[in-house]
């Protein structure tokens, strides 16, 4: 919150809703409808709703960097909106289901934070909220979905001052010490300036051992993303902004890749594996999941600047992905999942997995170019997701808030620029992405362009940043994106979220303007050339 496809390659080469208030168990229940965001198409549709809390509840316009996670026992959505937690039930009918938005919010969490934090361990049902203070947070995890919370430790000391993650998944065998508490591995990550820091814990986050170094400055600079742990119990913390050998870069300049940082042993020790056909940036951090096979995909905002020198102006940012059989060692040809639909500036990339080859990748993309962090910078933001069934050798990519964009003129990332703060750094860092327990994607995310930011968007904006005026774009709005039909990705349930074909969807035809066409675009990504070490 600071300012701040199998193909391989080695790491050396080249990145509305209003609804009814009722008070239910001593919390404030919604019970809220959603509206489609589109008309599903026959074949490899995609189906989204997007969802949002009453306008007015107690986290709905305070969502400046939102967290999502899902618990598979009882099939609730978990949300964090700053200092609310939100538990979201979906309704079993209707097209598209309503869903009860209910505040759970804990005592401890809902107070002060510098950065809020949710993780949910989907298969355990435990939920961890976590608030930045300082040196360490303040955090509770709940196993009833926010009906009772249990204070913890909150951080295993070293830790950093900035931009903590938590995250978990199965231990790595051997695990050494004996049989543990919990049944997972829970991990707290946060930033320093000069390294960052994961510190295990055996108890399912009530408390932690000693935070470990992860990388040092002549390793990796910039935000490093969220924690994701495989199911074989690798580790994998993502970065924008590494090089494959220790170097002055952190010092004198940025980076020339983006790179994830493996674990293969409980957090023990970790190694930075660069991403050879990446560019950095210092804006999005990236993410990156492991499917049930142990395959990584990685998403992230691909650089570009200014005579190709990444010391000089981001004019760009692509939303590219690639993958990787051995933890990192070596990754698959970068493929750019947004070229399709004229994406040319991305942020918040955000990457979920599932069964075998099934995955999905969520961003805000913009077909403008230039660089977005400057009031000259005029494109509307939308949400797009993409997912594959077949290990990333083809994508199919959808916008999913056409005519209704998240954000409209310059963004505040990195501070670059002379897009305001805090006005236009109503987004602030990252959105988040989970998958339900039959194979649905859920987005979290904030919505910036609400009310008649969106009615009057034909219109110019009333001044140069967006931030003023009848068409400003400086919300904070809870939302989430969630999947009704097309590919699933857990493939017991696949079959089941098929979408239904139509005469009228086979009749249309995409918009004129590719980055507000409603319809899902199938993208084949196939490389042939295979690079190593």
């Amino acid at each position: 919150m600071f300012i701040r496809r199998d193909d391989v390659l080695g790491p050396s080469v080249f990145p509305r809703v209003i609804g009814v208030l009722a008070a239910v168990m001593g919390f404030g229940v919604w019970i809220a409808g959603a509206r489609a965001a589109e008309t599903p198409v026959a074949g490899s549709a995609l189906g989204f709703a997007i969802y949002h809390p009453p306008a007015k509840s107690a986290g709905a316009h305070t969502a400046d960097e939102p967290s999502i996670g899902s618990d598979w026992r009882t099939g609730a959505a978990m949300y964090q909106s700053l200092l609310t937690t939100y538990r979201v039930r979906f309704g079993s009918s209707g097209t598209p289901p309503p869903a009860t938005w209910t505040d759970v919010s804990a005592p401890l969490t809902s107070q002060q934070t510098l950065d809020p934090i949710l993780f949910t361990d989907a298969t355990t049902g435990r939920t961890i909220v976590s608030q930045l203070a300082g040196e360490c947070s303040l955090s509770e995890f709940s196993d009833n979905d926010g009906s009772s919370w249990t204070p913890s430790e909150g951080c295993g000391p070293p830790s950093g001052v900035d931009h903590q993650s938590i995250g978990g998944g199965p231990f790595a065998q051997p695990l050494a010490g004996g049989s543990p508490v919990y049944p997972h591995a829970v991990y707290y990550c946060s930033q320093a300036e000069a390294t960052a820091f994961c510190a295990l814990s055996t108890d399912g986050g009530l408390t932690y051992n000693p935070g470990v170094p992860i990388y040092t400055l002549a390793q990796c600079g910039g935000l490093h993303g969220h924690i994701r742990v495989a199911p074989d119990g690798t580790a994998v913390m993502p970065n924008q902004n590494c090089d494959s050998s220790p170097s002055t870069g952190g010092t004198t300049g940025n980076f020339a890749h983006q790179a994830a940082i493996v674990s293969p042993d409980n957090g023990t020790t970790w190694t930075v594996r660069t991403i050879p056909d990446s560019a950095s940036t210092l804006r999005s951090d990236p993410s990156v999941a492991a499917d049930a096979a142990n395959k990584l995909y990685f998403g992230y905002e691909y650089g570009v600047h200014k005579g190709g020198d990444v010391n000089a102006e981001q004019i760009g940012g692509r939303a590219m992905i690639t993958t990787s059989r051995d933890h990192g060692a070596t990754w698959s040809r970068s493929v750019d999942i947004g070229a399709p639909l004229g994406i040319r500036n991305v942020t918040f990339p955000e990457v979920v997995a599932g069964s075998a080859g099934r995955a999905a990748y969520a961003f805000l993309g913009s077909s403008s170019a230039g660089d977005p962090e400057n009031t000259t910078f005029k494109g509307f933001w939308y949400l797009y997701a993409a997912i594959t069934d077949n290990g990333g050798s083809s994508w199919t990519l959808k916008n999913l808030t056409p005519g209704d964009p998240v954000e409209r003129g310059c963004i505040y990332l990195a501070g670059t620029g002379n897009c305001p703060n805090p006005a236009k750094r109503n987004l602030y860092d990252f959105m988040d992405i989970t998958v339900d327990n039959h194979g649905r994607v859920l987005v979290g995310y904030s919505d910036g362009c609400t009310g008649t930011c969106v009615t009057e968007q034909s219109k110019p904006c009333s001044n140069a940043a967006c931030s003023t005026g009848p068409t400003a774009s400086t919300d904070h709005y809870a939302s989430i994106a969630r999947e009704t039909c097309g590919i699933g990705l857990l493939a017991k349930y696949a079959a089941s979220l098929a979408c239904a074909p139509s005469a009228a969807d086979l009749a249309a035809q995409p918009a004129d303007n590719p980055s507000q066409s409603d319809r899902a675009s199938p993208i084949s990504l196939r490389t042939p050339n295979h690079w190593g070490h």
